[in-house]
Protein backbone atom coordinates (compact mmCIF):
# COMPACT_ATOMS: atom_id res chain seq x y z
CA UNK A 1 0.00 0.00 0.00
CA UNK A 2 1.35 3.13 -0.86
CA UNK A 3 2.16 6.14 1.69
CA UNK A 4 0.02 8.42 -0.24
CA UNK A 5 -3.03 5.92 -0.50
CA UNK A 6 -2.72 5.63 3.49
CA UNK A 7 -2.56 9.04 4.06
CA UNK A 8 -5.12 9.77 2.51
CA UNK A 9 -6.84 6.71 3.70
CA UNK A 10 -6.08 8.08 7.25
CA UNK A 11 -7.32 11.85 6.76
CA UNK A 12 -10.79 10.48 5.04
CA UNK A 13 -11.41 8.00 8.58
CA UNK A 14 -10.34 11.45 10.53
CA UNK A 15 -13.17 14.07 8.77
CA UNK A 16 -15.72 10.81 9.57
CA UNK A 17 -15.17 10.86 13.44
CA UNK A 18 -14.77 14.46 12.77
CA UNK A 19 -18.29 14.78 11.11
CA UNK A 20 -20.39 12.63 13.50
CA UNK A 21 -19.20 14.44 16.44
CA UNK A 22 -20.75 17.33 14.82
CA UNK A 23 -23.45 15.47 14.18
CA UNK A 24 -24.37 14.40 17.79
CA UNK A 25 -23.38 18.33 19.09
CA UNK A 26 -25.77 19.67 16.43
CA UNK A 27 -28.68 16.75 17.48
CA UNK A 28 -27.96 17.80 21.65
CA UNK A 29 -28.10 21.88 20.60
CA UNK A 30 -31.72 21.21 19.04
CA UNK A 31 -32.36 18.86 21.90
CA UNK A 32 -31.51 21.61 24.39
CA UNK A 33 -32.91 24.57 21.97
CA UNK A 34 -36.37 21.88 22.50
CA UNK A 35 -35.84 21.93 25.97
CA UNK A 36 -35.59 26.24 26.48
CA UNK A 37 -37.73 27.05 24.00
CA UNK A 38 -40.66 24.79 22.93
CA UNK A 39 -41.08 22.13 25.77
CA UNK A 40 -42.86 24.50 28.77
CA UNK A 41 -45.78 24.51 25.92
CA UNK A 42 -45.48 21.29 24.11
CA UNK A 43 -44.03 18.84 26.63
CA UNK A 44 -40.66 17.30 26.95
CA UNK A 45 -42.12 14.28 24.57
CA UNK A 46 -43.45 16.68 22.02
CA UNK A 47 -46.93 15.94 23.18
CA UNK A 48 -48.76 19.27 23.38
CA UNK A 49 -49.03 18.73 27.14
CA UNK A 50 -46.08 21.20 28.78
CA UNK A 51 -46.79 22.64 31.77
CA UNK A 52 -47.93 26.28 30.29
CA UNK A 53 -50.06 24.64 27.52
CA UNK A 54 -52.92 24.28 29.78
CA UNK A 55 -53.15 28.06 29.96
CA UNK A 56 -53.31 28.67 26.22
CA UNK A 57 -56.16 29.57 24.12
CA UNK A 58 -55.11 27.35 21.47
CA UNK A 59 -53.77 23.62 22.32
CA UNK A 60 -50.04 23.45 21.43
CA UNK A 61 -49.36 21.29 18.65
CA UNK A 62 -48.82 17.60 19.61
CA UNK A 63 -45.59 16.61 17.57
CA UNK A 64 -46.17 12.94 17.52
CA UNK A 65 -49.69 13.18 15.47
CA UNK A 66 -47.89 12.29 12.19
CA UNK A 67 -50.94 12.96 10.38
CA UNK A 68 -50.93 16.03 11.73
CA UNK A 69 -47.39 17.41 11.43
CA UNK A 70 -47.53 16.01 7.65
CA UNK A 71 -49.56 18.78 6.74
CA UNK A 72 -46.88 21.28 8.38
CA UNK A 73 -44.77 22.18 5.69
CA UNK A 74 -41.15 22.84 6.46
CA UNK A 75 -41.36 26.62 5.51
CA UNK A 76 -44.63 26.66 7.45
CA UNK A 77 -42.92 25.89 10.35
CA UNK A 78 -39.20 27.86 10.12
CA UNK A 79 -41.99 30.89 9.91
CA UNK A 80 -43.63 29.83 12.63
CA UNK A 81 -40.97 28.92 15.15
CA UNK A 82 -39.02 32.59 13.74
CA UNK A 83 -41.63 34.82 13.85
CA UNK A 84 -44.41 33.25 16.26
CA UNK A 85 -47.91 31.48 15.49
CA UNK A 86 -49.23 35.01 14.08
CA UNK A 87 -46.53 34.85 10.66
CA UNK A 88 -48.11 32.10 9.39
CA UNK A 89 -51.66 32.42 10.27
CA UNK A 90 -52.19 30.77 13.54
CA UNK A 91 -53.28 32.26 16.44
CA UNK A 92 -50.57 34.18 18.52
CA UNK A 93 -49.72 32.03 21.44
CA UNK A 94 -46.87 31.05 19.99
CA UNK A 95 -44.28 33.10 20.43
CA UNK A 96 -41.63 34.04 17.98
CA UNK A 97 -38.18 32.91 18.81
CA UNK A 98 -36.37 34.50 15.67
CA UNK A 99 -34.57 36.73 18.35
CA UNK A 100 -33.30 33.79 20.16
CA UNK A 101 -32.46 31.36 17.86
CA UNK A 102 -30.56 31.68 14.25
CA UNK A 103 -31.61 30.24 11.19
CA UNK A 104 -29.55 27.03 11.95
CA UNK A 105 -31.02 26.57 15.18
CA UNK A 106 -33.90 26.77 13.94
CA UNK A 107 -33.70 24.24 11.01
CA UNK A 108 -31.50 21.64 13.62
CA UNK A 109 -35.04 22.10 15.95
CA UNK A 110 -37.01 21.45 12.79
CA UNK A 111 -35.04 18.47 12.73
CA UNK A 112 -35.75 17.15 16.04
CA UNK A 113 -39.76 17.90 16.16
CA UNK A 114 -39.77 15.93 12.91
CA UNK A 115 -38.22 13.07 14.63
CA UNK A 116 -41.27 12.73 17.17
CA UNK A 117 -43.00 10.84 14.84
CA UNK A 118 -40.08 8.26 13.90
CA UNK A 119 -39.88 7.58 17.39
Amino acid sequence: MSRTFLSLTVALAMLCVVALGASRVHAQNAALSFKIFCARCHGDDGKGDGPDGASLSTHPQDFRDCAAMKKISDDTMFKAIKGGGASVGLPGDMPPWGQGLSDDQIHGLMTYIRGFCKK
